[in-house]
């Protein structure tokens, strides 16, 4: 019997239509490789059968503002899902891992008065996720992904960079009380180089391990800002992201305000000492040339 028939299954997964084995609710902020930790998270699901929930609208219900879902790996009508989604879910059935996502946000924008899921009941989330990346890398891929757009003007996305680092710094105090406050944390820096640190996240979650490889790049947000072509995310440079961005006058300037920013530094400093310290070493020139001038 489907939990849609069951009246003794909470009313979530009522709506859902089926009774999950494992459920994930992740956070990240974007251009921090989260599709490809999704996808690598429904590549160990039980038996290869899972609901995503990509993209949700913060603070709403997941089941009725989600961007997009995937039913075992595989796009599933978004349009029908709306209309019936236990019809659409059924595929999966009991025991299959649910997984919701949100992007640009984490629980620090929310209290008790405003649930990052809205009237979803918290409790029924196995694990809260917290994905994050190293700034310089993060940031760089970012203002990439926005230079792209020629319906910005220059000071429209930086300041959608700008806002994204605010957020970015307070999701990196999460990241540093994840043990304490029970939350899984996945850097994805450490994700894409570790096999051994796959696994463990893998164990740590619950999740048996059936395919612990990078997979395949993830078309969500047009894939690889810099490199199109590659279809293997073993291929992407992503540690690269902010040598390959380093002559770009915009991508300067960025690193010139965060390089002043003492919350963004003591952040840092604790998670990725390296990004740290280059900003540091940014911080000690002027970003204008000094003398009479005009």
């Amino acid at each position: 019997m489907t939990a849609a028939l069951d009246i003794s299954a909470p009313a979530e997964w009522q709506a859902l239509g089926l009774v999950p084995g494992l459920s994930l609710r992740v956070f990240g902020m974007r251009r921090s490789g989260n599709h490809a930790i999704l996808a690598w998270l429904q590549r160990n699901a039980p038996r290869g059968r899972s609901v995503f929930l990509n993209n949700c609208k913060p603070g709403t219900d997941p089941l009725h503002n989600a961007r997009g879902i995937e039913v075992n790996g595989c796009h599933a009508s978004h349009n029908q899902a709306k209309r019936n989604l236990p019809a659409v879910t059924q595929k999966a059935g009991d025991g299959a891992l649910f997984l919701v996502s949100y992007e640009d946000t984490s629980p620090a924008e929310f209290d008790l008065s405003r649930q990052p899921s809205g009237a979803f009941d918290e409790a029924l989330f196995s694990h809260n996720v917290l994905i994050y990346r190293g700034f310089l890398n993060w940031s760089a891929s970012l203002l990439k992904k926005i230079q792209a757009n020629d319906g910005y003007t220059l000071v429209r996305r930086n300041g959608i960079v700008l806002r994204a680092m605010d957020s970015y710094i307070r999701l990196l105090g999460l990241v540093r009380q994840a043990q304490d406050l029970g939350l899984v944390a996945i850097c994805y820096d450490r994700w894409t180089r570790s096999a051994e640190y796959r696994a463990a996240l893998l164990q740590q979650l619950g999740l048996a391990e059936h395919d612990n490889s990078l997979g395949e790049v993830q078309s969500y947000g047009g894939g690889s800002s810099f490199q199109k072509q590659a279809s293997s995310a073993a291929e992407l440079q992503t540690d690269r992201r902010w040598q390959q961005m380093r002559s770009d006058a915009e991508y300067q300037a960025l690193l010139h305000l965060a390089a002043r920013d003492p919350a963004l530094l003591s952040e840092l400093e604790e998670l990725f000492p390296e990004d740290a310290a280059y900003l540091k070493t940014v911080a000690q020139h002027q970003p204008l040339p000094q003398g009479e001038g005009l």
